[in-house]
């Protein structure tokens, strides 16, 4: 297969900064590098480098963003672009043993995630020092100058993820850290919401904070027994203070609203559908949110190009080829299967956790265009119906492809047939797949993932991010230089610059949609018909309008928790964060964290 060419400046720009290898020619030697890599580990290289190869030249597959960049390289990084730390002890030397792992860890390409829920609440001694605690985000803002600190140079975006539970006595805090612009920039935040939270909201009832009682010395108040981050059984717990829970609901909206942050992940929805959910306790992600993850846990990701399957596109006979996409889907699995045994690992822990479970983040990009490109308008049942069907077909030909890699390879190490097979998502597969889990098992506890994917869509001729709607046909997009700078370039999106080569009167493909004309009911409705088919989770972002309303706004994120959604994330631009991407005639730059990691 011919190698597809770089055909925009940003394509080439990205290639270049990003993910080329020493003195490489073209993009054709970065594809042959990264298949000769991931092939090596076959019994038969000869046989896989090949279809590896055409795999990925022609952007039907696009490797997370470390996986390009590092695959057959002798640099010393990771493959994995995401990561979880592990859990912070609460003292002073475990607080730097973290700081230390986690600036190891992103030294070599990884992002990172962390529940900051262990630290106790500011203003609580700490006995053995005979020193006040200063609380959980005092500490956030020595991560972020270690992040600062370790990519101050190069053209990836450094990002983490930071999670406190609702219950934390110091939430408050938290959901305020952000509030002041230039503090906390290399973080994301999302607060760990719990079903009994919600509950209260609903209720109009009072809600506890409270922190473990180990450690803090008697009080004589109130205690109850809880679950809590670095404990295995329920643990009794003091509760500080109480408070309406719609007043800390109505907190979270209003710092979201104006500061688009803090995110929200449904906790408990996230443990109840965890494929591990009988031996591991989640308690955070990675900065992007697709993949939750336990402590120490990683995930390799990849994105399926769905613009590449589309045929006979913008014509009345226009559809998407379901069995290419089902051989694509077979390639991938075993290509990402790989990366776990070539890949470098920062930490032991973490080369533990992933030969463990040996997870995958499949998923996919282009979606919007490939709608726009067979006649659907984003915010329709068609298109909804189209976009689960596509889902459905890669989730359940991945699970099969990891049975029949379990047959050639053994399962994943951490798999209990009977407690793997009473998991909520695995009991919801189709009858074939369950059969052929009970007699040979899987070689991945996870398989599917949707993430930003923003860089490496834009490798691709900027075909729209992950599943996310068009942002706008044509914009100004600012990206990191080689040397930590920014460049900033005009771009339009691939299915309108398809048509106009066909269609140069400027006119617009009929189902042509932007963002912003898409009610945030169309953003939650693609999410939710497509969860069901995501083991980890999906990262969407819904771009609101300044002018809307708060209770509107506020209402997105009740309508997301009934729609069964894992997590919750807008963007509303307003003066203080700015717009997420600019128009072409707007120069500003963007402001916060692109939310890719790649």
């Amino acid at each position: 297969m011919t190698t597809k060419t770089l055909d925009t400046p940003i394509a080439r720009h990205v290639w270049a900064s990003r993910y080329r290898y020493a003195d490489e020619p073209d993009i054709e030697a970065s594809w042959q590098r990264v298949a000769a890599a991931l092939a090596g580990i076959e019994a038969e290289p000869a046989i896989w480098e090949p279809r590896f190869h055409d795999l990925l030249a022609d952007f039907r597959f696009l490797p997370g963003g470390r996986i390009l960049a590092g695959a057959g390289s002798d640099r010393r990084v990771t493959l994995f672009n995401c990561f979880v730390m592990g859990t912070i002890e609460d003292s002073m030397d475990g607080i730097f043993e973290a700081l230390k792992e986690g600036a190891l860890t992103m030294q070599q390409g990884g992002g990172v995630g962390y529940d900051f829920s262990t630290l106790r609440p500011a203003g609580t001694a700490a006995r053995q020092a005979g020193t006040i605690a200063s609380g959980p985000v005092s500490f956030m803002h020595i991560w972020d100058r270690m992040c600062a600190t370790i990519l101050s140079t190069g053209a990836r975006r450094g990002a983490m993820m930071a999670t406190l539970r609702v219950d934390h006595p110091d939430i408050e805090t938290f959901i305020d850290a952000k509030r002041q612009p230039g503090l906390l920039t290399h973080f994301n935040c999302s607060v760990l919401v719990t079903d009994a939270f919600m509950a209260a909201v609903r209720a109009d009832a009072d809600w506890p904070l409270l922190f473990p009682s180990v450690g803090l010395g008697s009080s004589g108040g109130e205690e109850v027994r809880c679950d809590w981050p670095g404990f295995e059984e329920p643990v009794p717990c003091r509760v500080f203070r109480r408070l309406r829970a719609r007043e800390l609901w109505e907190r979270i909206m209003r710092a979201t609203y104006n500061h688009a942050e803090p995110g929200v992940l449904f906790i408990d929805r996230i443990n109840q559908w965890n494929n591990l959910g009988d031996r591991e306790r989640i308690s955070a992600t990675n900065p992007c949110g697709e993949i939750p993850l336990p402590p120490y846990g990683a995930c390799d990701l990849g994105s399926i190009n769905l613009t590449r399957f589309v045929v006979a596109p913008f014509s009345d006979t226009a559809r998407l080829d379901l069995d290419a996409l089902v051989e694509t889907t077979r390639l991938a699995t075993r290509l990402l299967d790989n990366v776990i045994d070539v890949s470098q690992f920062p930490l032991p822990a973490q080369a533990e956790q992933a030969r463990g479970s040996r997870r995958l983040g499949l998923g996919i990009t282009g979606l919007a265009d490939a709608l726009i490109m067979l006649g659907l308008h984003y915010d329709s049942e068609a298109a909804r119906e189209q976009a689960r069907e596509a889902m459905a077909t890669i989730t359940h030909t991945a699970y099969r492809t990891s049975i029949e890699l379990a047959q050639e390879k053994r399962p994943f190490p951490f798999f209990d047939r009977a407690r793997f097979l009473d998991r909520p998502f695995i009991r919801a597969l189709p009858s074939d797949i369950r059969a052929g889990i009970a007699r040979d098992g899987i070689r991945n506890s996870h398989l599917t993932a949707i993430a930003p994917t923003g860089s490496i869509s834009l490798l691709a001729g900027n075909v729209s991010s992950g599943i996310e709607p068009v942002f706008r046909r044509e914009l100004r997009r600012p990206v990191l230089s080689g040397d930590g700078g920014q460049e900033s370039f005009l771009v339009q999106d691939d299915a309108w610059r398809r048509w106009q080569s066909e269609h140069p009167d400027g006119s617009l493909p009929p189902a042509f949609v932007e963002a912003e004309q898409l009610a945030p009911e169309a953003h939650l409705a693609m999410q939710a018909v497509l969860q069901p088919y995501v083991d980890s989770a999906i990262s969407k972002t819904i771009n609101v309008p300044e002018s809307m309303p708060f209770a509107d706004f506020e209402a997105i994120y009740q309508r997301a928790f009934e729609l069964g959604l894992k997590g919750c994330t807008t963007y509303r631009p307003n003066p203080v964060t700015g717009a997420l991407l600019q128009s072409a005639e707007t120069a500003t730059p963007c402001c916060g964290i692109e939310r890719e990691l790649d």
